[in-house]
């Protein structure tokens, strides 16, 4: 069994900073890669940030300077600097880690959400 678990969220105003964390943990053989989403009120999940096993990194337009992922040498770790914060990025933001849970099965696995309010 695999599991994501996430903390970090809350509530900032404005310009203010947030970090959010997840880990991955249970029986994973190999971790592909991870990432973050999020979904405003209304709208659909986007993708916001994602690592992959290489180091490689992909990021939204619309958090390109003000967010940063980053990894612990395992990839079972990854943070979510976010700073600049705007009211736009107020949403539920997911952990996914997509992770072989053998040497031939793999699969998405999500956390539960970590509220982010930013007040303008």
């Amino acid at each position: 069994q695999v599991r994501v678990d996430e903390s970090g969220g809350g509530l900032v105003q404005q310009g203010e900073s947030l970090t959010l964390s997840c880990t991955a943990s249970g029986s994973i053989f190999r971790i592909i890669a991870m990432g973050w989403y999020r979904q405003a009120p209304g709208k659909q999940r986007e993708l916001v940030a994602t690592v992959n096993a290489g180091g490689g990194t992909n990021y939204a337009e619309s958090v390109k300077g003000r967010f940063t992922i980053s990894r612990d040498s395992g990839l079972n770790t990854v943070s979510l600097q976010m700073t600049s914060l705007k009211p736009e990025d107020t949403a539920v933001y997911s952990c996914n880690g997509r992770i072989y849970a053998t040497p031939t099965t793999w699969g998405d696995y999500w956390g539960q959400g970590t509220q982010v309010t930013v007040s303008s």
